[in-house]
């Protein structure tokens, strides 16, 4: 069973940036897949990011490809998310996803067995 904590959300202006990071425990951290996760109020949760087991293949939703970057690091068990160039329509509770089977990848919440609590992110204009 693998269990997550977000951190690293808050209140930034349009432009800002913020990084999440998520830590996992459990099992083995280099052996699943990983993703973030957003629902905005009034909205359903959609995907934002995903990463494979190694790092090497990582996939964005195209409203933040080229502003946020999905990472990892196995030796610490954890998972960042670096968001640049915010903006208001950012505004969401983030969710931190894990233990995708076989270590691949997914933008697919159903994929995912395991969830962070959430952190807020707002993006003032």
């Amino acid at each position: 069973q693998v269990q997550l904590v977000e951190s690293g959300g808050g209140l930034v202006q349009a432009g800002g940036a913020l990084r999440l990071s998520c830590t996992a425990s459990g099992r083995s951290f280099s052996s699943y897949g990983m993703g973030w996760f957003r629902q905005a109020p009034g909205q359903e949760r959609e995907f934002v990011a995903a990463i494979d087991w190694s790092g090497g293949i990582t996939l964005y939703e195209a409203s933040v490809k080229g502003r946020f970057t999905i990472s990892r690091d196995n030796a610490k068990n954890t998972a960042y998310l670096q968001m640049n160039s915010l903006k208001p329509e950012d505004t969401a509770v983030y969710y931190c996803a894990g233990d995708v089977p076989q270590g691949t990848m997914s933008a697919d919440e159903a994929d995912f067995r395991s969830w962070g609590q959430g952190t807020q992110v707002t993006v003032s204009s």
